[in-house]
């Protein structure tokens, strides 16, 4: 059986080759690539004999995904598999593994960073101290009483929940699977919050799903945080709100074309 590694997954080579050896059969032959590539022939000439791909957040196509012909296993490193061709792999019938929770707590802590960054000033605070000034008309606001909307409420959703209540948050939370927290319906949470918070996967029913009408019914001093997928939100829509002062402002930590 033969297992390709066919991107670097953020773990020095000696070292995850070191901890193959330790948990993997002796019998399996691991191929390690330590360059990205993204072009359709050099992905499938990597993967053609493999039984199993790793692979993290490379986009891997229907093309791909066809032409390995012995592919049984994709094992994602990464929480969300919207950059596999999902369909392709149940054709094949192949089995597809992710590594949901790896990421919770970095993005838990990404939403807070951001969020006081744009609540207090920071940036533009430090800029006019290094010019010489003061923090005179960049006070900001505080967390505390603030409406903490959290759309989508998986392990991340429901951590950065708990730290808004910790802050003196009052959470509100829409998703299609309810847990125990308030929950209220889409529009009513656009509506209420002073803060808005992403955490859906990218799918059929999620994509779009902040566009020009739902910016609408935010509030003129709302702020809307995307550590999601970036094509879960209509950036044109978004830019236009944003310039217009609709909305005050926008942490986004993705988009919907990356690099």
């Amino acid at each position: 059986m033969k297992l390709v590694i066919i991107e670097p997954l953020g773990v020095e080579k000696e070292r995850l080759l070191s901890m193959a050896a330790e948990q993997l059969p002796k019998e399996i032959e691991v191929v390690y690539y330590d360059t990205r590539v993204t072009d359709t022939k050099a992905l499938i000439e990597r993967g053609k004999d493999a039984d199993i791909i790793a692979v993290s957040n490379l986009p891997l196509n229907a093309e791909v995904i066809d032409g390995c012909k012995n592919l049984k296993m994709l094992s994602v490193a990464f929480t969300g598999i919207d950059h596999i061709a999902m369909d392709a792999c149940r054709k094949n019938g192949i089995l597809v593994s992710n590594c949901a929770g790896y990421s919770t707590a970095a993005v838990a802590d990404l939403v807070f960073g951001m969020l006081i960054s744009l609540y207090r000033n920071i940036p533009a605070c430090d800029e006019a101290v290094r010019r010489g000034g003061t923090k005179d008309g960049l006070i900001g606001f505080e967390l505390e009483g603030k409406k903490f909307g959290v759309i989508g409420t998986g392990a991340i959703g429901l951590r950065v929940a708990s730290i808004a209540r910790a802050f003196g948050c009052e959470v509100l939370a829409y998703s299609r699977t309810e847990k125990d927290i308030p929950y209220t319906d889409l529009n009513s949470l656009l509506s209420q919050c002073d803060i808005v918070s992403l955490h859906t996967p990218l799918n059929d029913s999620t994509k779009g799903l902040i566009g020009q009408e739902q910016l609408a019914l935010m509030k003129r001093n709302a702020v809307l945080i995307n550590t999601s997928r970036g094509p879960v939100v209509d950036s044109e829509a978004l830019a236009e709100a944003l310039n217009e002062e609709r909305i005050a402002g926008a942490a986004i930590d993705v988009f919907e074309a990356e690099p």
